[in-house]
C-alpha cells in the first residue's frame, strides 16, 4: 500500500509538471499570435478611433439600469452604445474594401475555374492566402500608420484627431495609386462632388467605392488573361475527342490532367502570386 501511494504521488507531481508545460507553450504561442496580427488590427483600431473617442468623453455606459417592480432592477442598451456596435461590426468589410484583398481573391477564384478544380484548393486555403498576401502587400502602409499615427497618439504626443488623419492617410495614398480616373470621376459625378485640387480633398466616401470598382476591372483582366492559355487546352482535346468519335466522352475529364501539368512545369504559382504582389508596387 505504502508503495502504491508513493506512484501515486509521483505520477500527481509529473501530471502537475505537464499540465504547467502546456500551459507555458499555450501563453507563448497567443503571445506570438497577437504580435503577429497586431498590425492587422490597426487599420480597424484607426477607423473605429472616433467612435470610441465619443464614447469617451460621452461617457458612455454599457447599460443603462433603473428600478424595476418588485425591487427589482431593468437593463437597456443606450442608443449611443448600439450605434457603436453596429459601427464595429462593419469594421472587418471595411479593412477588406480599402486593401488589395479583393484583386487577389477575385484572381485566385478565377484561376480555380479555369483550371477546372471546382474545389481545390477549397475557399478556406484560397481565402487564408489571400489574406496573408494582403498582409504581405499591405505591410509598408500598416507601418507606416502605425509609426505614424497611432504609436504618436499612443505616447500622448498627439491628438486623436491628429492621429485619425495621419493613420488614415497611408491609405488613401495606397487606393488613389490604384483607382482609375475614370471611375473617381464616374463617383464624383454621381455624388455631386465639389471640385477637388488635389488627392488631399478625395474623401473616404468617394475614394472607397471608386477603389473598389477598379480593383474589380483589374482583378477581372488578369483572370481574362489566365483562362487563355487553358481554354486553348480545352479547345485543342474538345477537337481531338470528335475527331476519334469518342463525343460521349468529356473534354474537361481529359484536359484536367495537361492544365495541371502545364501549370507546374511553368511555376505557375510563384508567377501569379508574384505577379499580383509586384502589381501593387
Amino acid at each position: 500500500m505504502q508503495f502504491s501511494s508513493m506512484q501515486l504521488s509521483s505520477q500527481s507531481v509529473n501530471d502537475a509538471r505537464a499540465v504547467r508545460r502546456v500551459t507555458a507553450t499555450a501563453r507563448s504561442h497567443t503571445a506570438a499570435v497577437l504580435r503577429r496580427c497586431a498590425p492587422v488590427a490597426l487599420p480597424a483600431l484607426m477607423l473605429a478611433l472616433p467612435t470610441l473617442s465619443f464614447a469617451q468623453t460621452a461617457g458612455l455606459p454599457a447599460f443603462n439600469t433603473s428600478p424595476g417592480p418588485n425591487g427589482g432592477t431593468t437593463y437597456s442598451l443606450s442608443v449611443q452604445t448600439m450605434l457603436l456596435l453596429t459601427m464595429l461590426s462593419f469594421l472587418p468589410a471595411m479593412v477588406l474594401m480599402m486593401t488589395s484583398f479583393t484583386r487577389i481573391i477575385i484572381v485566385l477564384s478565377l484561376l480555380r475555374q479555369a483550371l477546372g478544380t471546382t474545389t481545390t484548393p477549397p475557399n478556406q486555403v484560397l481565402v487564408g492566402l489571400a489574406l496573408f498576401l494582403t498582409l504581405f502587400v499591405m505591410s509598408p502602409v500598416l507601418d507606416k500608420a502605425y509609426n505614424e499615427g497611432y504609436k504618436p497618439f499612443s505616447d500622448g504626443t498627439i491628438a486623436m484627431d491628429q492621429a485619425v488623419a495621419r493613420g488614415v492617410a497611408p491609405f488613401k495614398t495606397f487606393m488613389l495609386r490604384q483607382t482609375r480616373e475614370s471611375d473617381l470621376a464616374l463617383f464624383a459625378r454621381i455624388s455631386h462632388a465639389a471640385p477637388m485640387q488635389g488627392p488631399d480633398d478625395v474623401p473616404l466616401s468617394l475614394l472607397v467605392p471608386s477603389f473598389v470598382t477598379s480593383e474589380l476591372k483589374t482583378g477581372f483582366t488578369i483572370g481574362f488573361t489566365i483562362f487563355i492559355p487553358f481554354l486553348i487546352i480545352d479547345m485543342v482535346v474538345a477537337s481531338v475527342l470528335m475527331s476519334m468519335g469518342m463525343m460521349m466522352v468529356s473534354p474537361a475529364t481529359i484536359s484536367l490532367p495537361f492544365k495541371l501539368m502545364l501549370f507546374v512545369l511553368v511555376d505557375g504559382w510563384q508567377l501569379l502570386l508574384g505577379s499580383l504582389a509586384q502589381s501593387f508596387v
